[in-house]
C-alpha cells in the first residue's frame, strides 16, 4: 500500500527537467499543460539518486497519459438572482447614463482620495488618539441623547423609518 501511494504521488508531476537540484523552464507542448515543480526535498545523496530514478520513470509514463473530459453535458446556467434582475430594470429606466456613470467614477475617486486622506492621517502620532476619544465621546452622547429613554428611542425608530421610505420611496 505504501508503495503504490508512493508511486502516485511520483507520477503527478510537471514536465520540467532538473539539473543539479534545479528546475529549468517547463517543455511546452500542445498535448499537454506543463506545471512548475517544487524544488526537491534535502535529504542524503543515496535517497537523492534513488527518488532520481524513480522521478525519472514516473515522468515517463506520466508522457503517455492521456486527459479525456466526460460524456457529461455542461450545467445550464443558472437564473439570476432577483437582486441582479432588479439592478438591470434600474439600470435600463435611467436616462443619462453617461452621468450616472460619470456620478459612479466620481464617488469612486472621492472613496479613494478619502481613504489615502485618513491614512495619512492616522499616521501621525497623535491625531488618531484624538478622533479616538471624540468618537468615544460622540458615541456615548449619542446613546444617551436617543437610547436610554424610550420616547426618544421611538423618535429616533421613527426618524430612520421617514428617511428609509423618502430613500426607498417605498413603505
Amino acid at each position: 500500500m505504501a508503495s503504490s501511494t508512493t508511486s502516485l504521488r511520483l507520477s503527478i508531476s510537471s514536465s520540467s527537467t532538473l539539473n543539479d537540484g534545479r528546475t529549468t523552464g517547463a517543455v511546452a507542448s500542445p498535448q499537454c499543460v506543463s506545471l512548475p515543480t517544487l524544488p526537491p526535498p534535502t535529504m542524503s545523496s543515496q535517497n537523492r539518486l534513488q527518488t532520481w530514478k524513480t522521478t525519472t520513470y514516473c515522468r515517463k509514463l506520466a508522457r503517455n497519459v492521456v486527459a479525456m473530459a466526460t460524456g457529461d453535458a455542461p450545467a445550464e446556467a443558472a437564473e439570476t438572482p432577483e437582486i441582479v434582475k432588479t439592478i438591470l430594470e434600474a439600470w435600463d429606466n435611467v436616462e443619462d447614463k453617461y452621468a450616472v456613470s460619470s456620478l459612479a467614477v466620481a464617488g469612486v475617486v472621492a472613496l479613494w482620495g478619502s481613504a489615502g486622506m485618513i491614512s495619512a492621517i492616522d499616521r501621525l502620532p497623535l491625531i488618531p488618539g484624538v478622533f479616538e476619544l471624540v468618537g468615544i465621546g460622540y458615541s456615548g452622547w449619542f446613546a444617551y441623547k436617543n437610547l436610554v429613554f424610550k420616547p426618544d428611542r421611538q423618535a429616533l425608530f421613527q426618524k430612520i423609518k421617514e428617511t428609509y421610505k423618502d430613500v426607498i420611496g417605498k413603505s
